[in-house]
């Protein structure tokens, strides 16, 4: 089964990325096996499902076990509503007092973490007659939202005896996953919270993705997942037991061939001429670029496969367009070269340009059309 994103852009191009969404549930399934039976899961699908579309995955991810899913803004949750996507849908981030209401409306449960934010919900409250679906974010020590862990007790039990607002959960974020001492100070702060509180009929969730893999902890009923469920891994412990899923990475990026040509022994190709041919070199050129999402400093360094075979990157990559060479291999126009599948890893790539596969796959949405595989 193919099908294609309806999109705005222009899809009329020889390069698109591809969508395997029966690798996406092999990786929930694998997901599910490292979270208790009695707990939930949360997938996040923040910026659009971290470049690979939020709207088409979203049934797949409920399919195949999710229980809810996260998102950023409020803007993502309308647009998975508008799909008609009916899950319950947490907004993870900062919520807008001003805006509180648009998320009542859309039925998405919210982050707060000031009493601004309770004073918005009652207001939301009083015009809609609904009560806001509130998750209380605590601050750990990410250092970036939440209530602080000494007013914590007090703001939770003020939020629980309020009338106006249905209050599902409290969560935090861990700011080191990968560092076991930074992350045993987190889980302190969080015991020390939940200890004094009445958690009954609450979502507890502060296991993320590397969490999930290295840790568990008693006072929590909900994991959240996120790059893991794309087939990419966080960066984890080196040290004490983790658990590592057999995740399978659901992006592919392809190019067609649109022009072979042969650059003679010592003349440059592309923009400053950072690679000379040794002898004759045939060249192909797809219409991928840094504009495409594929940064640029990944020129002269990576390899893609046409007709089953690698061939290397060659010249600078250009804002819409990269050169192959493909000395050797037979080939014609509009034969496709891959840069990244299961055998070309994003984690790869990320390594090569110094950043994080989380990166590079959300910079993927930009102009790429998308086609949805099972």
């Amino acid at each position: 089964m193919k099908n294609i994103r309806q999109t705005n852009i222009n899809t009329h191009r020889d390069a698109w990325v591809e969508i395997n969404l029966e690798n996406l549930t092999n990786n929930i399934k694998e997901i599910k096996k490292l979270v208790p039976a009695t707990d939930k899961l949360l997938a996040v699908v923040k910026a659009d499902a971290y470049g690979h579309g939020a709207v088409m995955l979203a049934p797949t991810l409920l399919a195949s076990g999710a229980d809810m899913l996260g998102v950023a803004s409020i803007d993502e949750g309308v647009d998975l509503r508008n799909a008609k996507i009916t899950c319950d849908i947490l907004v993870l981030g900062a919520v807008p007092v001003w805006a509180v209401e648009s998320a009542v409306l859309a039925n998405l449960s919210i982050s707060v973490f000031s009493r601004e934010h309770l004073t918005a919900c009652k207001q939301a409250f009083e015009r809609t007659g609904i009560k806001p679906k509130v998750h209380i974010k605590l601050d750990t020590g990410m250092n970036r939202i939440g209530v602080s862990v000494d007013d914590a007790v007090d703001f939770i039990k003020e939020a629980q005896k309020l009338d106006f607002i249905n209050l599902q959960g409290i969560f935090t974020h861990l700011a080191a996953a990968e560092e076991r001492d930074e992350t045993q100070l987190q889980f302190d702060k969080w015991n020390k919270v939940i200890s004094q509180i009445d958690t009954k009929g609450l979502l507890l969730h502060i296991l993320n993705t590397a969490g999930g893999m290295s840790y568990d902890v008693p006072n929590s009923n909900m994991r959240r997942a996120g790059i893991a469920i794309y087939g990419l891994y966080p960066d984890l412990p080196p040290d004490g037991e983790v658990r590592r899923p057999n995740l399978k990475q659901i992006l592919s990026l392809k190019g067609r061939i649109v022009n072979i040509h042969t650059a003679k022994d010592g003349e440059g190709v592309s923009y400053s001429h950072t690679y000379r041919a040794k002898g004759d070199r045939t060249i192909a050129t797809i219409p991928i670029g840094y504009a495409d999402g594929v940064p640029r400093i990944l020129s002269n360094k990576i390899c893609g496969t046409l007709n089953g075979k690698s061939v290397p990157q060659v010249g600078n990559i250009t804002m819409d367009q990269m050169m192959f060479d493909i000395t050797g291999v037979d080939a014609k126009l509009g034969d496709v070269i891959t840069l990244l599948d299961e055998n070309h890893s994003i984690d790869e790539w990320a390594k090569l340009a110094n950043t994080i596969s989380y990166e590079l796959t959300c910079g993927l949405k930009v102009r790429l059309p998308r086609i949805y595989t099972r």
